[in-house]
């Protein structure tokens, strides 16, 4: 995955709320509510279901699975929103994924690269994709976001509302190739 953005700045053009408001994006929130932190892709999600925002098709999941290849599929951009633990990211970062096959550390969670050869494999369609991590500090059994990480998605939220318009920087065709 090809990080894009690390962040308040760096949103790349063509991705911004107003464009991805309209049919045919899925913003896809990956998570859990009662783990801490876990919960960001959600409350991503939460916050684009206010009045004003009905173009885009909003998705929650625990984890990824092999039958979002198919969901992910019938979309021409899809936005994956996960907490991330990575140290190097300060408060959120925009990703590129490519297509891969990746092993995953468990059978019943897959990766967004695994998803994306999957949907490119079986359907013969890969949507343009991008992965939006945004950092989490805590992951024990408990509802509700630190305060860190309320501000890491706050962060998120207005740069995503105050992006640029313009043509995307990547596009990859239902082939799959650029």
């Amino acid at each position: 995955m090809t990080p894009s953005a690390r962040g308040a700045a760096g949103w790349p053009a063509g991705w911004s709320a107003a464009e991805l408001d309209r049919p045919g994006t899925l913003v896809y929130g990956v998570g859990n509510l009662g783990r801490r932190d876990d919960g960001l892709g959600w409350a991503f999600v939460d916050a684009l279901e206010r009045p004003g925002h009905a173009g885009w098709q909003l998705h929650r999941g625990y984890q990824l699975q092999i039958e979002d290849a198919d969901l992910i599929a019938s979309f021409a951009r899809v936005l994956v929103v996960d907490a991330t633990r990575a140290a190097d990211v300060s408060s959120y970062q925009l990703g590129v994924p490519a297509p891969a096959y990746e092993v995953p550390f468990t059978s019943h969670a897959l990766t967004v690269p695994t998803v994306l050869a999957t949907c490119r494999d079986c359907f013969g369609r890969l949507p343009e994709v991008r992965t939006l991590a945004i950092r989490g500090h805590a992951w024990d059994l408990r509802v509700g976001l630190t305060q860190a990480a309320r501000r890491h998605l706050a962060d998120a939220l207005e740069a995503f509302a105050a992006a640029p318009a313009g043509r995307p920087t990547h596009h990859l065709t239902a082939a799959g190739r650029r």
